[in-house]
């Protein structure tokens, strides 16, 4: 157990956030629009700052007593860091490519880039931190709260668009639901434990369980598939996803989704990891139906970003086979496939965002790519490596993803929900395949503008393009050594036991 001032020394980055954020706050009330880019800047500065931080702790493996930090509320181990860096990377990347974005929904010749914009990123990676790194069921709260807050505000950005202004008012009432029932069943899981500790929880849940305790558990997970957007409590994914500003739909599609998953990767191996019988089946359930759901779901789409929010809820699916592993090897392979997974993301988005008609207009109709590969050889090529990876086809590094998830489970006996998965996965390939044919065999449907037209696409667009290209390309593979040493760091201090 930790004095005070240690407990501090384990959350820098944290305090770095805090501080950060405070100080661009002002400054954004000071400086106002003009001041948007440099707080931006500074806002990147403080997530990279932040990642050097927590590198070592992964890098080292650190786990045990000596990272635990006020009295059992927090631990800054691997298996944080490790979804730290993802979530950093994350929140760079929608900071990144935010402005050109906004100076083009402005109206009447402004920016849209508002300097709260970064601040409101800042606060919910500080969330984030909080969730990711929870060892009590208090500081998880706080933690979802502080991200939820921000994010609601996020979705609601444009606010002279009328479909962002639903979309955060679906995020908020459907989020504020998702919020009492954790809430609920946490003051249940209290009730018949005795405790909101993790640890101190599953050790009063250690043998047969109650039924109240039972009900605890199913309403926290509930309120956690809500978060990740797994069936059946999806059904803002969509919406939000369309209607949110791009950027921020980029921000939605990774780091939240990396700090969800994570705690829920925590909640159910440390607080009911006694109990794995409890919920394995539910896991099962949710995962395959999130599979098949979010497939089925996507066929039917006609705009390209509601169909990346029913493939985050397919991909969601084939996550939490892992987590039904209940098994640290099934906990590494969930870490890869989400490294992976934020790789695709962020490409897959900034070809979104590079999207674009003659007057500068977004273009989102699947239809009105049709012929990409003509007019736009590079875009399409690198959206067809996204939509190839996501569908798990070598040689694109998606396919590991899912292949070490697969490993996992059967290597956990469950033969029958890998072959269901595996098999699954084959009705998803039909959306992806759609995209692919749709923007190199139609007939051009001249609405994407040639490069140079529609306004000059940003060197960071290009860049971060590029980079997340080469990590879902057959390169990736060459990384697999070095990245499945780090998943293994963090699931081993996740199932540490003191």
């Amino acid at each position: 157990m930790t004095d005070f001032s240690q407990s501090l020394q384990l959350i820098v980055a944290e305090e770095v956030l805090s501080v950060t954020g405070l100080v661009l706050l002002l400054a954004a009330a000071w400086m106002g629009e003009k001041g948007s880019r440099a707080i931006s800047i500074i806002a990147v500065a403080a997530l990279a700052a932040c990642a050097f931080i927590a590198a070592p702790t992964l890098c080292g493996g650190l786990m045990g007593p000596d990272r635990v930090a006020f009295m059992g509320q927090y631990s800054a181990d691997a298996f944080s860091a490790f979804a730290k860096l993802l979530i950093y990377a994350a929140g760079g990347a929608a900071l990144i490519v935010a402005p050109s974005f906004f100076a083009r929904a402005g109206v009447g010749g402004t920016s849209a880039m508002r300097a709260e914009y970064p601040v409101l990123v800042l606060f919910a990676v500080l969330g984030m931190n909080m969730m990711v790194s929870a060892t009590d069921f208090l500081t998880l709260y706080i933690g979802l709260e502080l991200n939820s807050l921000a994010a609601y505000v996020l979705a609601a950005f444009l606010r002279t668009d009328e479909r962002s202004a639903e979309a955060g008012l679906k995020y908020f009432v459907l989020g504020a639901l998702a919020s009492g029932i954790i809430l609920f069943g946490m003051s249940l899981t209290y009730g018949f434990s005795g405790s909101t500790n993790f640890t101190a929880v599953a050790l009063a849940l250690d043998g047969p369980m109650s039924t109240g305790a039972l009900f605890g558990l199913i309403f926290v997970l509930a309120g956690l598939a809500f978060k990740i957007s797994a069936v059946p409590f999806h059904m803002w994914t969509p919406d939000v996803y369309e209607g949110a500003p791009t950027p921020v739909t980029m921000f939605f599609a990774t780091a939240p989704k990396v700090a969800a998953l994570a705690l829920t990767m925590r909640v159910a191996l440390d607080a009911f990891g006694n109990q794995v019988g409890a919920w394995q089946q539910i896991v099962i359930f949710v995962s395959l139906a999130s599979i098949v759901v979010g497939a089925l779901g996507a066929i039917g789409q006609a705009n390209i970003k509601r169909l990346l929010a029913y493939s985050s809820i397919n991909n969601i699916g084939f996550l939490l086979i892992g987590l039904a592993a209940a098994t640290q090897e099934g906990a590494a392979a969930m870490l890869v496939y989400l490294a992976i997974y934020v790789a695709m993301s962020v490409a897959g988005f900034v070809v979104v965002l590079m999207l674009r008609d003659a007057d500068g207009n977004p273009v989102e109709a699947i239809s009105d790519m049709a012929g990409l590969s003509r007019t736009r050889p590079a875009l399409a090529w690198a959206l067809a490596a996204v939509m190839f990876s996501l569908a798990g086809i070598p040689p694109l590094f998606g396919f590991w993803g899912k292949f070490v998830v697969f490993q996992a489970a059967v290597n956990a006996d469950l033969i029958a929900l890998a072959a269901l998965g595996i098999a699954a996965s084959v009705i998803g390939a039909f959306y992806y395949l759609k995209v692919v044919k749709i923007a190199f065999f139609d007939e051009p449907a001249n609405v994407v503008a040639a490069e140079g037209e529609g306004g000059v696409d940003g060197l960071a667009h290009k860049i971060l393009l590029l980079v997340s290209c080469l990590v879902i390309s057959p390169l990736g593979y060459l990384a697999t050594p070095w990245l499945g040493d780090l998943a293994d760091k963090a699931a081993a201090a996740l199932f540490f036991v003191g």
